[in-house]
């Protein structure tokens, strides 16, 4: 029966997205609901951004319809939340608004699912040599965590598939451990996300005149509804007795999702080495700089997931020799890291290399 249930989310999501993106994009261009122009975006034409209001149709019906008669009673605040980030999505993809607003509504959406839908962390694995929190600390571990995760994959989003891209990955992984683990009501919230991005990302990687992207109404709830499933996930795991439990639980999860949060990192690290805001617009994260080596959006974001893949591979082969949780955690950072400054060191070789072409060049002349 569960079966069922997961690959009927699974395609719900797809039909559904399938279905409406088409009626959505004549809305678009006879309301010319576009996102205005800028300099430093990477595309050469308008393109509708409302592949989020797909998103969200798809996963919302699609969780619905697949989880009747489950036992899901954090649904209703998690679909709650979901709504608001679609509204104040929408509200940035068309008329834009101020970053601060974005946050405010961000925290009001997290502090939904803390504090009503139970939705929290409340064991640290022994992280710092922490393990039970108190509620205080969880709310606002959580809170930051969730925020930190919503925003990440927001400012991800910058080339075609690359965001839908780790998104399935990230939802494919947690999905499938939930359904094995017999949480089936996540494991169809998974992928119910998986659906509904699988049938954007053909939209927004393949489309022509149906082209679109997810904006920032897509890349929001995508990053709230990743953070719940990294809590969700992290708990669960806090027995380390049941089948199927993952005693590196949270490096697992940090590799998981680990190429948003170090791309964030390293950006903001850029630009307040740099002298500017945190939050200034650049074209400093990793796949802007793999675009100057491979000119491709697909070939970029084929490259990123696979390295996503491989980073989760190695946090499973460190959780299975069972090495403490914070030097599995260190690892996995250092190696994120290390994949993160590859596309530069690419960049400044070909460079090197350009320069004394150039220079040979000269000398015989």
């Amino acid at each position: 029966m569960e079966y069922f249930l997961i690959i009927g989310a699974f395609l719900i999501g797809f039909v559904i997205v399938f279905i409406v993106v088409p009626p959505i994009l004549r809305v678009a261009y006879a309301k010319q609901l576009f996102e205005p122009f800028e300099e430093r975006k990477i595309h050469t034409k308008i393109v509708p951004p409302l592949g989020g209001v797909a998103i969200f149709i798809g996963f919302i019906l699609s969780t619905i319809l697949a989880s009747n008669g489950l036992s899901f009673d954090s649904l209703k605040y998690i679909i709650a939340a979901v709504i608001l980030m679609f509204f104040i999505g929408l509200k940035d993809d068309l008329v834009s608004i101020s970053a601060r607003k974005k946050l405010t509504i961000q925290i009001f959406a997290v502090l939904i699912l803390i504090t009503m839908g139970d939705i929290r962390f409340t064991n640290l694995h022994g992280i710092l040599g922490t393990y039970d929190i108190g509620y205080i600390t969880s709310v606002t571990v959580s809170l930051f965590s969730m925020v930190v995760i919503i925003n990440a994959f927001n400012l991800i989003d910058g080339i075609d598939g690359l965001a839908a891209g780790l998104s399935m990955l990230a939802a494919t992984v947690f999905g499938v451990w939930f359904f094995i683990s017999g949480h089936f009501e996540f494991a169809i919230m998974s992928f119910a996300l998986v659906g509904s991005l699988a049938c954007y990302f053909l939209y927004n990687v393949f489309g022509n005149k149906n082209k679109l992207f997810m904006g920032d109404t897509g890349s929001l709830i995508i990053g709230l509804i990743l953070s719940i499933l990294v809590v969700k996930f992290n708990e669960f795991n806090i027995i380390k007795t049941t089948t199927f439990a993952i005693g590196g639980a949270p490096a697992v999860s940090f590799a998981i999702i680990i190429v948003p949060l170090i791309d964030t990192l390293r950006v903001m690290t850029i630009r307040i080495r740099q002298r500017q805001s945190p939050f200034t617009a650049d074209n400093n994260h990793i796949h802007h700089r793999l675009l100057n080596l491979f000119h491709s959006h697909l070939k970029v974001t084929i490259i990123i997931v696979s390295a996503n893949i491989i980073i989760i591979a190695i946090a499973l082969l460190l959780n299975n020799i069972s090495l403490n949780n914070n030097i599995q955690l260190l690892i996995i950072f250092l190696v994120g890291i290390m994949f993160s400054f590859i596309p530069s060191i690419l960049i400044n070789i070909r460079s090197l290399k350009e320069t004394k072409g150039s220079q040979a060049v000269k000398q015989v002349s």
